[in-house]
């Protein structure tokens, strides 16, 4: 994926979550499963991309991911929010919802 294919992604895409791991976080592998399961069960519509931080190291960069695990949010082409190393899936979830309904129609 280049940096390129990425924007145009967010800005055709309703919404994209982005989640930034590295090879040898642990903490990045334990959550990307979490992330995905709540993610597919609350927001079908949201694009999930994810990458490694350290093997886009270009797109980190643009992105402005110093840490992983870093997870960005785009909606309606715009950063919505941000959420890195203690994470909370369940404030995310609850920040994202009524936005995303609104989106979406729901």
């Amino acid at each position: 994926m280049t940096l390129e294919d990425l924007q145009q992604t967010i800005r055709t895409e309703v919404g994209v979550l982005l989640y930034f791991s590295g090879e040898n976080c642990n903490v990045c592998h334990a959550l990307r499963p979490k992330f995905k399961e709540a993610f597919d069960d609350n927001f079908p519509q949201l694009k999930q991309i994810y990458l490694d931080a350290y093997e886009h190291a270009d797109i980190s960069a643009h992105f402005q991911v110093f840490s992983v695990p870093t997870m960005i949010v785009f909606m309606d082409g715009r950063e919505f929010a941000r959420e890195g190393r203690a994470v909370s899936l369940h404030q995310l979830i609850n920040q994202l919802a009524r936005p995303y309904g609104m989106m979406v129609g729901e």
